[in-house]
Order: structure tokens, then sequence, then C-alpha cells
């Protein structure tokens, strides 16, 4: 397994990212929901590896949720980077981690995939995210 680091702009929320997949092979997904695109999100996840997201005050973590509201999108408070979703909806809590919040965000350098969700059910959507996310722990110090 390899690690990367990363986290918002100002330094509130951290990120790590163990994964067994080489940055070059692990496909990038950009999601064309609205939300997504207007981030410029490019999302990541081996659902072997891990995800890590740190704060040190839950305060500066806002968790946004939208149409069929099956996952958190988190958000620094502070600097408004989106840096990953975590869904907890059927089973253990898995992610998807923004690749631009990475501090090695480069070496990622697969030209994303457009995906489409909206067809989805609340189920399907489910199934999916259990079965293509990572395992994910948030850890709060203060």
């Amino acid at each position: 397994m390899r690690t990367y680091h990363g986290g918002c702009h100002c330094g509130a929320i951290h990120l790590t990212f163990e994964t067994g997949i080489e940055p070059s092979d692990m496909e990038i997904r950009a999601c064309q929901c609205a939300f997504c695109v207007r981030h410029g999100s490019r999302a990541a996840a081996d659902p072997q590896g891990r995800l890590i997201v740190s704060v040190e005050d839950e305060a500066r973590l806002h968790r946004y949720r939208f149409g069929l509201r099956t996952a958190d999108y988190l958000i620094c408070r502070d600097c408004g980077v989106y840096v990953a979703a975590v869904t907890t909806d059927g089973g253990d809590p898995r992610a998807i981690v923004i690749v631009n919040a990475l501090d090695d965000r480069l070496r990622f350098s697969r030209e994303p995939v457009p995906m489409d969700y909206d067809a989805e059910s609340r189920e399907g959507r489910i199934a999916r995210r259990q079965a293509r996310w990572m395992p994910v722990e948030i850890k709060v110090s203060g």
C-alpha cells in the first residue's frame, strides 16, 4: 500500500489515502451532477484501500447533502474546499477522495471518466457505493 496525503487549503482538514493502485492506473471519475461540475471534481476510490479524514475541530467540517441524500459531501467550512464524500447507507462507512485535494494530485494523471448517476435508484446508488467506494474513518481530535 502507498499513502498519499492532502487536505483543504487552510489546513483544517487532513486526508490520508492508502491504496495499492498506482496513481497513473487509478480510474478517476468526474461526476456530472451540478455540485461536482461546479467544484471541478475528480474523484477516486480503491475498495481495497482506505481513507482517513482528520479534523481538529468538527465545527470546521461541513457535511452537505443533496439529491437522494445518500452521502455527506465534506467541505471545509473555512476555505470551502471539497475533500471527500462519505456514505453510511448500506453498511460500513465508505468514501471517495477528491484527487484535487491531494498533495500529489498531478500523479493521478488519467483523464477523468464522465459519470452520470441521475438514473440510479436510491438502492442502486447505495449498492454501487458499497462496492466501489473505500472504507473511511473520520477522526476528530478536538
